[in-house]
């Protein structure tokens, strides 16, 4: 009886033999990880402001609330009529608060009595002429506006400026990496992620004028104006 011939299970010991020589390929996580250094900081730009805008109103009082309105009507239609006369574009001119109410008297052991009412209008207006704002606020005083509550000087287009501040923060955040990276006896690599944390505009805000009455232009200065932006900023070492 003829025998089987030995080759295939040969071969087959063999091929069972090389396999488990055979390296599989390295996975991702098999690989090193990159060593990096993160850095956060910030770049500003500070200017001087191109825009004021200021909260102003009118606050009357009266025994009755029609009275009050009507007393009210009045001043603060010479405000406004005057700020357009002075060139003041009416989009400029906003209201931002108008309200009617009660002045109550409180007497010990007494419920309050309503001894009159108050009525308060209140706009802020922008002035793109910072040259005028003296006169601007005399005016307005004189023709009965009794409350300016803030004074806010400010940018245009503070936008373009941001762009600066961001070319500023980067250099500012590659600067100190590098500074260290050379402290630590390693090199800078490539950039592996920037992101813009915060952005900021900072506008200067004035005291509000406390005296009502006033026979020459306000003397305000409008100092500067910041914008800033912080940045953060990933770098592989090598």
């Amino acid at each position: 009886m003829a025998s089987l011939s030995p080759k295939y299970p040969i071969a087959l010991l063999a091929f069972m033999a090389l396999a488990p020589l055979q390296t599989p390929p390295a996975l991702a996580h098999d690989e090193p990880q990159k060593r990096t250094i993160s850095l956060v900081a910030t770049g500003a730009i500070k200017t001087t402001p191109d825009k004021v805008d200021v909260s102003t109103g009118v606050t009357s009082e009266a025994t009755n609330a029609g009275d009050a309105l009507d007393k009210n009507t009045a001043a603060m239609t010479k405000v406004v009529e005057a700020l357009k006369a002075d060139g003041i574009d009416p989009k400029d001119i906003q209201t931002t608060n108008f309200s009617v109410g009660p002045i109550y008297e409180h007497k010990e052991g007494k419920p309050p009595v309503i001894m009159g009412y108050r009525v308060t209008n209140q706009v802020r207006i922008t002035l793109h002429d910072m040259k005028k704002l003296g006169a601007i606020l005399d005016k307005m005083v004189s023709l009965g506006a009794n409350q300016i509550d803030s004074i806010e000087f400010g940018v245009e287009e503070p936008e373009a400026l941001k762009d600066e501040a961001r070319k500023l923060a980067l250099k500012n955040v590659t600067d100190n990496a590098k500074l260290y990276a050379e402290a630590a006896g390693v090199g800078l690599g490539q950039i592996l992620s920037i992101s813009e944390e915060e952005s900021s505009y900072q506008p200067r805000f004035a005291p509000a004028a406390t005296r009502m009455e006033m026979s020459k232009d306000v003397p305000i200065e409008a100092g500067t104006a910041t914008v800033e932006v912080r940045v953060r900023v990933s770098w592989e070492i090598i």
